[in-house]
């Protein structure tokens, strides 16, 4: 592995300028910036302290990203992932009862187990074993799943009788703002000017001043101590001798498996979106990104926050136009900037954000037109690996579905061709954890 530079030569030859790189990793940045405010509330939920997990989630997103940009020379931005948090509070700490060292000692193993399954490029293989109309598939996924993210924090849409509704986007709020922002984001596209997204997310942020959206967070500009969360795992490896083995193994499984196949599916799809994949369907230096991916997990368990994975805002910096290491690079340093500035970052509402994800959805749906749909065997794989993406609200539910049912349709009409090895390994992954999930149920 070579450390990467960036000269202008090879930003032309990229397509890119160092301009845009810098203006992509800001608004990739500005997109993922709600994780510096969301995770400490998730995770003081399991009695950690907030202060210190802000301190940790900035440190452990710009450690990641730092190495994704230097040794992967990719455009992708990495932090402790939505969903996992939930389960480390809710779940592990709160439903289980086991403490939240406990969840950390889970995901430290968890990110050296990453370590050993890339360097023995197991997780690479992974990546390059997924069907080409399922790359496709996924990359649109995450555009209407990152879509749906940015209504549902708005308030644009709802909790409702019909599980989802339209939300007030009529009455002064963030609905409404977003709805605003929107539009102006969109007609800033439309007029294809430069920056669009980073412009719509300041002006919405303005817009929503009046509104009472957008408000002062307030607050010290010095880091919070991280002392509190800093190498706690360590008491969590005691719980285990006290009859926690098995229940240790299920919760490191399942943060394993989800941040897997998470990282596999935003690195599929944002390196689709920026053309960034090779000929024969690989990511340029997948090895890298995933390292980048198990050092941001392992660094996080030790500075005290919840599994650290590829986010999917990365796709606004590619939309921006962001192609390389540069991007990664920028958003890394602002990420240390903000444990000095935090009260002027955490002031950005999500409001404001909303319309950069919903265009994000946009751009991604490009690749739709190269899945052959008058192809069923690969048609119903990718159609249900992009509904079940949004409607399960989860990047590796998507995959499970077009992945069983890519390798059950080929394998009943005998297509050997288009069945790998690696691939079903892959399908039988899925199945474990299926049985994994259901193993309470049945035992119950």
């Amino acid at each position: 592995m070579e450390l990467i530079t960036y000269k202008a030569a090879d930003l032309k030859r990229k397509g890119t300028t160092m301009r845009t790189e810098i203006m992509a990793g800001v608004t990739t940045f500005l997109a993922m910036a709600y994780i510096l405010a969301v995770n400490p509330s998730i995770l003081s939920a399991s009695g950690m302290d907030a202060g210190a997990v802000f301190t940790a989630t900035a440190l452990s997103s710009a450690i990641a990203t730092l190495v994704m940009g230097i040794i992967a020379n990719l455009p992708f931005a990495l932090a402790p992932g939505m969903g996992l948090n939930a389960f480390l509070a809710y779940t592990v700490v709160l439903g289980m009862g086991y403490s939240w060292q406990f969840a950390l000692a889970a995901i430290f193993v968890e990110g050296v187990i990453f370590l050993l399954l890339t360097f023995f490029n197991v997780r690479e293989a992974i990546v390059n074993s997924i069907p080409k109309a399922l790359k496709n598939a996924i990359s649109v996924g995450i555009g209407m799943f990152i879509a749906f993210i940015g209504m549902q924090n708005a308030g644009i849409v709802i909790d409702g009788a019909t599980l989802v509704e339209l939300g007030n986007i009529t009455a002064p709020g963030p609905a409404m703002c977003a709805m605003l922002g929107l539009l102006i984001t969109a007609l800033l596209v439309a007029f294809n000017i430069k920056g669009a997204l980073l412009i719509g997310i300041g002006i919405t942020t303005l817009i929503g001043i009046p509104m009472g959206v957008t408000t002062y967070a307030g607050g010290s500009y010095l880091p919070p101590s991280i002392a509190p969360t800093f190498m706690k795992f360590g008491e969590g490896f005691a719980q285990i001798a006290n009859g926690g083995l098995i229940d240790f193994i299920v919760i490191m499984f399942t943060f394993l498996f989800v941040d897997m196949f998470d990282t596999v599916g935003t690195l599929i799809g944002c390196a689709t979106k920026s053309d960034l994949l090779k000929e024969d369907g690989s990511i340029p230096n997948c090895k890298e990104a995933l390292l980048a991916d198990a050092i941001g997990t392992t660094v996080g368990a030790i500075l005290g926050t919840s599994t650290v994975t590829t986010f999917v805002e990365s796709s606004t910096g590619v939309v921006e136009g962001g192609r390389t290491g540069v991007t990664a690079v920028t958003t890394a340093v602002l990420f240390l900037a903000s444990l000095f500035l935090a009260p002027l970052f955490l002031s950005i509402p999500s409001a404001a954000t909303a319309p950069a994800l919903i265009l994000v959805g946009f751009y991604m749906m490009s690749p739709i037109k190269d899945i052959d749909w008058s192809d069923a065997d690969d048609g119903i794989p990718a159609f249900l690996c992009i509904i079940m993406m949004v409607v399960c609200y989860s990047i590796s539910d998507g995959i499970m579905f077009g992945i069983l049912f890519y390798v059950i349709i080929k394998a009943i009409k005998k297509d050997k061709k288009a069945l790998s090895t690696p691939t079903i390994v892959v399908a039988l992954l899925f199945v474990a954890k299926i049985i994994v999930d259901a193993l309470p149920a049945w035992m119950a």
